[in-house]
């Protein structure tokens, strides 16, 4: 039983330490986003070029959609640990959220880099 105990304990600790990792991960993903696109701002406005908004939504869109990928990773993760019903659903509606932002940013991405 101790054994048992032990490997429950080390696979929390695993667990947690990945969702800290994921989140950071996120994180990073939407601040460089904010950076690049930032960047991209300036440079679109210097150069005069058509469509600036939507060059700067695409490209900030993309980053967002890649830190929502991550943050659905450590909302799956988090789900290992937790044990009531009440914080399953809880996490259970989040991670639909995210799921549903994450395919409509998707949709308008797509639909936008085929004009």
């Amino acid at each position: 039983m101790a054994l048992f105990e032990q490997l429950e304990s080390g696979l929390a600790f695993v667990v947690t330490l990945l969702k800290f990792l994921l989140e950071s991960i996120a994180v990073f993903c939407v601040l460089l986003g904010v950076l690049k696109t930032g960047q991209i701002a300036i440079f679109l406005n210097r150069h005069h070029s058509q469509n600036r908004l939507l060059q700067i939504r695409l490209n900030f869109g993309i980053w967002l959609v890649l830190a929502l990928e991550f943050q659905l990773g450590a909302d799956i993760l988090s789900t290992t640990l937790t044990s009531t019903f009440e914080s399953l659903g809880k996490l259970g509606i989040v991670a639909l959220i995210r799921t549903f932002l994450n395919y409509f940013l998707t949709q308008e991405l797509d639909k936008r880099k085929e004009k």
